[in-house]
C-alpha cells in the first residue's frame, strides 16, 4: 500500500486552479510512489474560496494560511498566492516540516529567497520552485540534445516572451503591476521563466546588463480582480504603475556562450508568446511555447544541400514523459506541464532525493533578476555572483 501525500494549497485563482488540474492528473495517467490526496484549499475570501474547494475537488478549505500550515493532516504546502507572500507562507511551512512548492519568483528579493532556501534546508523538508516551463517533452528533448553534445559548443541563447494583455491603457491596476506585491512587472513574472530556461539549457549567468520601460504609468484602480482579468472601479481613481513594462538585457554565460532576454506584456498580437533559440558549434535549436510540442533542431552534419531545420514532433512513446499520455501525434497542452512537474516533486518527497528545480534554481533565478535590476538603475554591466 502506498504512502500518502496530503496537500493543502494557497490560492484558488489562475494557478491555483491550474495546480489543482494538475494533482487530480498525476495519479490518473502516471504512477506516482505516493498517493496524492487534496485536503484543503486556502484563501482569504471564504465565499470564492468555498466555491473553489468544491469545483476543484478539495476536501476542505481555510480562510487562514497560518491555520493550514499548522494543520496536522498536512504533509506539503503549495503556495500559488501572490509574490509578497511566498516568504512568510514558506518559511512557516518549512518550520512546520511541511514540504513546500512555491511559484516562481521565489521571494520578493534576493534576501528573502535565501532565507527561504535556508529555513527548508534547515528543516530537511523537500522543497520545488514552480518553473512548469522545463518540464514541456519539447524543453527536455532540447536538453536530451545538448547534454549529449549534439550541439557542441553553446555559442548563443536568445529569449523572448512577448505578451500583450496589458496593452489597453484603461486595463486596471491589478496586483500584477504594484512592485510591493509583484516584487518587478514583465521581468519577473515573464522574465523569469527565460531565465530559468536559459540556466536550465545553457549554464549559470556570469554578468547581465539590461534596461526597462513603464509605457503606462496610471491605471485605474482595481474594484475586482478574477485570476488574470479585473474590473475597474466606475470611479475615475487612478493608481500609478511601479513595475516595469517591457525589460530587455544582455548577458554572458559563465561558459563563454551570449544571451540576450526580451520580456513585455506590450507586444500586439502575442498572447503568450515565449520563444527561445540556442545555437551551437555542431547546431541549433528553437521553440516556441505556444507550439509546444514541436522542437525544431538544425544539425550542421547534413549533407550539403538537404540542410535545414527540422521539425520534431516531440510526442513519441520515447520523448520524455510523453509514454503517460496518448498515441505519438496526439498533442498535450500548457496544463500537462504542471502534471510533469508535480510527478517529479512527488517523487522527490517520496524517495528523499533532491526535487529539480528547487529553491536553490530559485535563489539563482532571483540572483539574475536582482541583477539586471541593479544594472538597469547603475546604467552598466553587473557581476551576478557579486550580489
Amino acid at each position: 500500500m502506498k504512502d500518502i501525500l496530503n496537500v493543502g494549497l494557497v490560492g484558488y485563482k489562475f494557478m491555483g486552479k491550474a495546480h489543482s488540474n494538475a494533482f487530480q492528473r498525476v495519479g490518473m495517467f502516471f504512477e506516482p510512489s505516493m498517493d496524492i490526496r487534496m485536503k484543503a484549499i486556502c484563501g482569504r475570501d471564504e465565499e470564492w474560496v468555498k466555491q473553489a474547494a468544491q469545483q476543484f475537488g478539495w476536501e476542505s478549505y481555510e480562510t487562514s494560511w497560518e491555520k493550514l500550515v499548522q494543520r496536522d493532516d498536512i504533509d506539503m504546502v503549495d503556495i500559488t498566492a501572490p509574490s509578497n507572500v511566498h516568504k512568510e507562507i514558506a518559511l512557516a511551512a518549512a518550520n512546520a516540516g511541511k514540504h513546500v512548492f512555491c511559484e516562481k519568483p521565489l521571494a520578493l528579493t534576493l534576501k528573502d529567497a535565501r532565507e527561504m532556501l535556508e529555513a527548508a534546508e534547515a528543516n530537511g523538508v523537500r522543497h520545488q520552485i514552480g518553473f512548469n516551463y522545463r518540464f514541456a517533452p519539447a524543453v527536455q528533448l532540447a536538453k536530451k540534445l545538448i547534454d549529449e553534445g549534439k550541439l557542441g559548443t553553446i555559442y548563443h541563447f536568445r529569449g523572448l516572451y512577448l505578451q500583450d494583455f496589458i496593452v489597453d491603457p484603461d486595463f486596471p491596476l491589478v496586483w500584477r503591476l504594484d512592485k510591493e506585491v509583484a516584487g518587478s512587472g514583465a521581468l519577473g513574472d515573464l522574465g523569469a521563466h527565460l531565465i530559468d530556461l536559459a540556466r536550465f539549457l545553457v549554464g549559470d549567468f556570469d554578468k547581465v546588463i539590461g534596461m526597462s520601460k513603464t509605457f503606462i504609468k496610471e491605471r485605474p484602480i482595481v474594484e475586482k480582480m478574477t485570476g488574470l482579468s479585473a474590473k475597474a472601479q466606475e470611479s475615475a481613481a487612478m493608481g500609478k504603475v511601479t513595475v516595469d513594462d517591457a525589460t530587455l538585457f544582455l548577458a554572458e554565460f559563465k561558459n563563454g556562450a551570449l544571451g540576450s532576454i526580451e520580456a513585455t506584456r506590450f507586444a500586439q498580437g502575442h498572447r503568450n508568446g515565449m520563444s527561445f533559440e540556442i545555437n551551437g558549434s555542431k547546431g541549433s535549436v528553437r521553440f516556441e511555447l505556444e507550439r509546444m510540442n514541436e522542437l525544431q533542431y538544425y544539425n550542421a552534419d547534413d549533407e550539403e544541400g538537404t540542410q535545414g531545420f527540422r521539425l520534431i514532433q516531440a510526442t513519441e512513446g520515447s520523448h520524455p514523459y510523453m509514454q503517460a499520455w496518448w498515441p505519438a501525434g496526439h498533442i498535450i497542452g500548457y496544463e500537462h506541464t504542471f502534471v510533469h512537474e508535480f510527478y517529479e516533486f512527488v517523487e522527490a518527497i517520496a524517495t528523499g532525493r533532491k526535487a529539480n528545480p528547487d529553491f536553490t534554481d530559485g535563489v539563482k533565478c532571483s540572483q539574475v533578476l536582482e541583477a539586471v535590476e541593479t544594472s538597469i538603475e547603475e546604467k552598466q554591466w553587473i557581476e551576478v555572483d557579486s550580489l
